[in-house]
């Protein structure tokens, strides 16, 4: 079933446990950045046994065998507080307990960017209420939880170019603010071609007034990536992809000062920093000077933490 929702309540009741593979490696797994923006890795728990069901602020979290133990692999909103927070985990025997873990203090850069369409900083009231229907279809997309497994969250990057706008910058339009960047801008002539950075099925495609051309790819167990500002769309919804297959071409379409290609991925509903998803090798042969922002530019851990429980 490629989309459902059910309360947190029922979870436990409804949903199987499974985990990403029957066993992921440590590099299948994103770089550890335990910072609003970033994705924290938490021990739930050891094998023998199912994985158990976990969930942080209301969202269902994936949960990763590697070696002996489950790992809740949790993306981290851009707007949660520094502190400790928790983890709910109930296992098979239905028993409940909580598991806390620490976010640190990651502060962004701004970003200032002029735009000559008026409408597209200060709407008008048809444009809103089209952004109010785009944004409930986006909510419902980015909220979808589905029990099939991806292939591994070392993802490709979906695109060849230059990145041009980092992940978490405090944006100003016109000087006025806005929403933070919640994705890696990479430019590149349009026409250029836009590959599934792993297999997954088309949750949504459709032409949105801020995104423009867009794609929404579910890659399992809470993982989403959406792709916007295409020339055009080349998939269908409710189709699945390949690794490596085209979705779309880089284009101008919706607010942007030029050709390039928006890409979020999304983790328990929550836009995190793509470039945490990319591999060393990935890095260093197709864009050797991209760090992670929500790493600040200091090396990332790519292991998983010790387990005690």
């Amino acid at each position: 079933m490629l989309r459902y929702r059910i309360l947190v309540g029922i979870l436990v009741a409804l949903a199987p446990r499974l985990a990403l593979g029957a066993l992921a490696t440590r590099t299948d797994l994103p770089v550890t950045a335990p910072v609003p923006g970033g994705v924290a890795i938490v021990c739930v728990g050891r094998v023998p046994g199912n994985a158990p069901l976990v969930t942080f602020e209301g969202q269902r979290v994936l949960v990763a065998r590697v070696d002996d133990a489950w790992q809740a692999v949790v993306g981290l909103p851009l707007a949660l507080r520094p502190g400790t927070h928790e983890l709910a985990v109930t296992r098979d025997d239905k028993t409940e307990r909580t598991i806390p873990f620490r976010v640190g203090r990651r502060d962004y850069d701004k970003q200032y960017v002029t735009l000559a369409n008026r409408r597209q900083v200060d709407p008008e009231p048809d444009d809103l209420r089209r952004i109010a229907r785009e944004q409930d279809v986006l909510a419902r997309a980015f909220s979808t939880y589905s029990d099939f497994e991806s292939d591994s969250l070392a993802f490709d990057l979906p695109a060849a170019g230059r990145v041009s706008g980092g992940f978490g910058s405090r944006r100003f339009f016109n000087n006025e603010p806005r929403q933070p960047h919640s994705g890696l801008d990479i430019a590149a002539p349009e026409g250029t071609p836009i590959n599934a950075p792993a297999a997954g099925r088309v949750l949504e495609t459709g032409d949105f007034f801020f995104n423009g051309l867009s794609v929404v790819l579910d890659h399992g167990q809470g993982v989403i990536t959406m792709y916007n500002h295409l020339s055009r769309i080349d998939v269908l919804k409710g189709t699945s992809v390949a690794r490596g297959e085209r979705i779309g071409l880089v284009g101008r379409t919706g607010r942007v000062t030029g050709p390039h290609l928006h890409w979020s991925v999304s983790l328990n509903n929550a836009r995190v920093d793509p470039a945490l998803f990319l591999s060393s090798e990935v890095r260093m042969r197709e864009a050797p000077g991209l760090v992670s922002t929500a790493l600040g530019g200091v090396p990332g851990r790519s292991a998983p933490p010790h387990c005690e429980n």
